[in-house]
């Protein structure tokens, strides 16, 4: 039974600064931006969602600390 011999012949390029960013125009190239309206609304429920989320966990940091001075600090 004869064994069959695949050779490949690759080329390993080197780094190139200016294909790196000739790479990173062509991707940006294929992606479908939001128009800017819908950007700025979903920036704006992003804002909100942080806001409220940060002022949540405040409180329940606050309630916590609280109760730890209390039960173990006696205070």
């Amino acid at each position: 039974m004869a064994k069959a011999t695949v050779t490949t012949t690759t080329t390993r390029r080197g780094f190139s600064i200016r294909r790196f960013f000739g790479d990173i125009t062509a991707e940006l190239k294929k992606v479908v931006w939001l128009p800017p309206r819908e950007a700025a609304y979903l920036t704006g429920v992003v804002i909100i969602v942080t806001v409220i989320a940060g002022v949540a966990l405040g409180f329940i940091d606050m309630g916590f600390t609280n109760l730890v001075n209390n039960i173990f600090l006696g205070g």
